[in-house]
């Protein structure tokens, strides 16, 4: 299991985010940023939680209790039956802008009513 330190970091860099401005979004300093980072500092349950509507994943992921997540980047695996996140992604760049702006209100619908 990966540490939750390594998690975040990685998160992070997949994402092409500076330790700053996530502490930022945060509230606290750079530096206690990186300690978190490097181990060097406990994590607190809020900060999980922060992170995790952050990154958009879930606590469980961060905490390594769930190897998938909704916002994976591994684009190959299988999404839903024989279709992989590439799939979806290829055929959302095919649509014209109202038909994305369509599902996309459609999605938002499909999550509010659950």
């Amino acid at each position: 299991m990966r540490e939750l330190r390594a998690v975040i970091r990685d998160l992070r860099e997949d994402n092409d985010i500076r330790q700053k401005a996530v502490a930022e979004y945060l509230g606290v300093s750079q530096q206690t940023y990186s300690n978190y980072e490097k181990g060097h500092r406990e994590i607190p349950l809020w900060v999980v939680v922060r992170l995790a509507r952050f990154y958009k994943v879930s606590t469980d992921y961060l905490l390594g209790a769930d190897t998938g997540y909704l916002g994976s980047t591994n684009l190959s695996g299988k999404y839903w039956g024989d279709t992989t996140l590439h799939d979806v992604v290829y055929d959302l760049q095919t649509l014209n802008a109202k038909d994305r702006r369509d599902l996309l209100k459609y999605i938002k619908f499909l999550k509010d009513t659950d």
